[in-house]
């Protein structure tokens, strides 16, 4: 059996909207928050889903999937544990880039920048609001390391549910959150005829600069 396959037959007419400069705010995060509400009112499970890519000292780069908790002070913040894959990427090369892709209105935003770990006490009320179980088990992961077997994994969460029986579960010291300051964002609008809408916003100094990208 021939191991090439083609993808031909996946084609989509994008007919959802448009992206025209008369209708987009002169800061990225007002439309990244008009957008996000936009899609947040459609059928979409996980509209906060986001692929973050990172790349290590040497520059290979590497990505996945990751969740949204907060745009706050216009900094893009997710949590991690700090000894993950990302984790030592970010340690080594702060630069970054966040994906969001949102089928349902034919729509992404790229976002580019640098990323810093937030403060203590912040990590600390978000780690609280989480359900004990996902406490645990970030106690209980290693992330990124090898294991033996499934079974491993198991046993040391029972081991931790244990240590914390009856009491808080602490946030882990190697366990908190990210903060990515955008110095680059891009809008992209699925249109008919593969003539999308592209806008790019450029940070300069505090304000932003605004231009379109041919498709």
């Amino acid at each position: 059996m021939s191991s090439h396959k083609k993808f031909e037959q996946f084609r989509t007419e994008y007919r959802r909207g448009d992206l025209l400069e008369k209708d987009a705010p002169e800061s990225p995060l007002a439309l990244f928050e008009i957008w996000f509400a936009e899609v947040s009112e459609v059928a979409s499970p996980e509209p906060n889903a986001m692929i973050l890519a990172t790349a290590d000292k040497n520059g290979m780069p590497s990505q996945r999937a990751v969740l949204l908790k907060e745009v706050a002070g216009g900094q893009f913040i997710f949590y991690s544990n700090y000894e993950s894959r990302k984790g030592m990427d970010l340690a080594a090369n702060p630069a970054a880039a966040l994906l969001f892709y949102w089928p349902e209105l034919h729509r992404q935003v790229r976002i580019e920048g640098m990323v810093s770990r937030v403060a203590g006490d912040i990590s600390d009320r978000y780690f609280a609001s989480r359900p004990r179980e996902s406490q645990l088990g970030a106690w209980a992961s290693q992330q990124s390391s090898t294991i033996e077997n499934r079974q491993t994994l198991e046993d040391t969460f029972r081991e931790v549910a244990e240590k914390f029986e009856g009491r808080d579960v602490p946030r882990p010291p190697y366990w908190g959150g990210y903060q990515l300051r955008p110095v680059r964002m891009e809008f992209w609008q699925g249109r008919p005829n593969r003539l999308h809408d592209r806008l790019l916003y450029c940070r300069e100094a505090e304000s932003w600069l605004r231009s379109r990208l041919s498709p």
